[in-house]
């Protein structure tokens, strides 16, 4: 294997900063959440990825109607720039590549993401496209611990400030930056950063909320040490910012905010310092004023086509936009920035009632002639639960009875398949089988008069000569170890060799080579067994082009009376083609017909003369085959 520094061999890997054959040791993760109340719309920044950062990960909190942004240093957009929304995918930034996530499932509530193993080979800002109230977004990355910086982002810009409507390259002068720099040096300090952890202190990265900027200083702000009232013209009443508009789109409205300040040096002071009687009433002002962005509004689903199987359900989607604190359809281009909702969906209330066939088909009821079989069907709700015949469809009901025909009632030799082994392991030996005598009815026992021509009930084998042949030989079963029910039995086996007349035992390794029979097997003897017998092949319904024979199976006990204790799968076949052969009749080419009309003899049936049936040999062959073909297919 190649391990990070290109060495074959080599098992250095990257730790979680990029570091090759490091040990996490000089990293620490950043991580915080961005909660700050917007109020106007457009971008807001959110935080700075240093150069250098891996594992990066920028979450929105919850599902919202505003969009993430990403924008590297040099004034390259990345992810949804001016103003265009960007779908989801994979993008390439900062030297490394971004994935960009937006759940559109109805049903999910996660937010947008970034997600990127970095690491950056420049500094990148994070953007807010506000919309409506901030969810909070969730970030977090890590860097070497030498080129970890605060979260913060630069002085010259807090989070949360608007940044000219739109994604764009900083043109502002320096000197613009050093005196906003100054300005906001205060309120910058009351920010409390994200805590910065390193993977030695622990394994888990707790996150601090940085607390949100104030639009302005609380109301029941109280001084560190009680004063008396000293009220004089050195201090008066002056606007200090607005409270926040109340709505962030579509015309909301603010009150300016008035507090008593020094007449020289604007210091903010306790109200008792001025004369409230001379303290400003305030006045409603219109903010926000600009139209909210056009969103998809979603209604209710209607209620499924269908109570139980595959149906359908609708809902409407109209495009919707606020202004003046009134929701009015508009067209449905606004919402083009969006991705329209469903307006249709499959739906299944429960899955519909079925039948079910619960056994399979009964015995027949005669074992000859014709009686009658049954199997059990049952209506089976959704969850299997047995129903009323009436929840199901009764015209698809399954037939639970139908007529059987075990054949003529007769008597007739029946027979068993032959033993499959040799009654010898090597040598002449013999393979069995049972035979029975029996007529086809219910009270029949084993009967005389089957005729004198009783099928063998034993066959020659031969495994081979015996002489000098290495293999297993096994002593007969023991008794079961139970009387009834299912039990075991032994025996023993041992590895012999066969001279001419006598056995030598050998080392069981000298078999290794061979099969081992088993030494135990189960056994069971109560209830009594039951095997398959069976009579003769009949002779083929066909001497040629495809027939059929049949003969009767039946299952007995020991005592050779009908039983139902065989195992179904070893039944053997009570009907085969034969004979499939094409009827082609034998060309005699001394047979031929002499006369061109000889079609007039065999229309005027002499065939039956033999002169006739000489010289017209062929025509009257013709008509004979045909004859004999009728009669063989009837």
């Amino acid at each position: 294997s190649i391990g990070c520094d290109d060495f074959l061999g080599s098992d250095k890997v990257l730790d979680k900063c990029g570091v090759c054959g490091g040990d996490n040791t000089g990293c620490q993760v950043v991580s915080g959440v961005f909660k700050h109340a917007l109020t106007s719309l457009g971008y807001h920044r959110v935080v700075e990825i240093p150069q250098g950062a891996t594992k990066i990960n920028i979450t929105e909190m919850h599902k919202s109607n505003n969009y993430l942004a990403l924008r590297s240093r040099s004034g390259r957009s990345i992810i949804n720039g001016n103003w265009a929304i960007d779908r989801p995918g994979k993008y390439e930034g900062g030297g490394t590549m971004f994935t960009y996530k937006r759940p559109n499932e109805i049903s999910s509530t996660a937010g947008e993401s970034f997600l990127a193993e970095g690491p950056t080979n420049e500094i990148l800002d994070v953007y807010m496209i506000h919309q409506q109230p901030n969810p909070g977004v969730h970030y977090e990355y890590v860097i070497m611990r030498n080129n970890a910086i605060s979260p913060q982002v630069p002085p010259h810009r807090r989070p949360g400030e608007p940044f000219n409507g739109q994604l764009e390259e900083e043109d502002r002068g320096q000197e613009d930056r050093e005196e906003r720099e100054k300005n906001q040096e205060k309120e910058d300090s009351q920010v409390e950063a994200p805590e910065v952890f390193t993977s030695e202190s622990t394994q888990t990265f707790p996150v601090r909320h940085p607390e949100r900027f104030p639009s302005h200083r609380p109301d029941n702000l109280v001084p560190p040490a009680p004063q008396p009232p000293r009220r004089s013209r050195d201090h008066n009443w002056k606007q200090l910012g607005t409270t926040e508009c109340s709505t962030t789109c579509g015309k909301g409205s603010q009150y300016p905010i008035f507090r008593c300040v020094h007449r020289n040096t604007h210091e903010e002071v306790p109200e008792s310092y001025c004369d409230s009687s001379m303290k400003p009433t305030p006045e409603e002002e219109p903010c926000n004023l600009f139209p909210c962005p056009a969103f998809w509004d979603i209604g209710e689903w209607s209620e499924c086509s269908k109570t139980c199987g595959l149906g359908m359900q609708h809902r409407q989607v109209l495009c919707r936009q606020v202004y003046a604190n009134r929701s009015l359809t508009v067209q449905p281009y606004r919402c083009q920035h969006l991705e329209k909702p469903e307006t249709t969906s499959t739906c299944q209330l429960k899955i519909c009632s079925e039948w079910q066939i619960q056994t399979d088909w009964t015995s027949c009821s005669v074992p000859c002639g014709v009686g009658q079989r049954t199997r059990d069907v049952k209506c089976v709700s959704n969850i299997g639960d047995v129903v009323h015949d009436e929840e199901c469809n009764m015209k698809l009901r399954p037939n639970d009875i139908e007529n059987c025909d075990m054949g003529p009632c007769a008597k007739s030799w029946f027979l068993t398949e032959w033993s499959e082994r040799c009654s010898a392991e090597c040598g002449a030996g013999v393979r069995t089988r049972s035979v029975v005598c029996m007529t086809n009815h219910v009270s029949s026992l084993p009967l005389e008069g089957c005729g004198n021509n009783r099928p063998a009930e034993a066959t020659p084998c031969d495994n081979g000569p015996c002489t000098g042949k290495v293999e297993w030989f096994t002593g007969s079963w023991s008794q079961c170890s139970i009387e009834c029910g299912s039990g075991t039995q032994q025996r023993e086996v041992i590895c012999v060799r066969k001279n001419a007349d006598t056995f030598e035992v050998l080392d069981p390794y000298e078999c290794s080579f061979l099969e081992k029979p088993p030494s135990q097997q189960a056994c069971h003897l109560k209830p009594c067994g039951a095997k398959w017998f069976s009579t003769e092949w009949s002779m083929c319904s066909k001497s040629c082009q495809g027939g059929f024979r049949v003969r009767e199976v039946r299952c007995l006990s020991d005592d050779m009376t009908p039983g139902s204790l065989c195992d179904p799968q070893l039944k053997p076949e009570e009907r085969e083609s034969c004979n499939t052969q094409d009827c082609v009749p034998e060309v005699d080419e001394n047979c031929k017909d002499k006369y061109y009309n000889c079609n007039v003899v065999v229309q005027a049936r002499l065939c039956v003369y033999n002169y006739y049936k000489t010289a017209c040999c062929a025509s009257c062959t013709r008509v004979a085959n045909r004859h004999v073909g009728f009669l063989g297919s009837r």
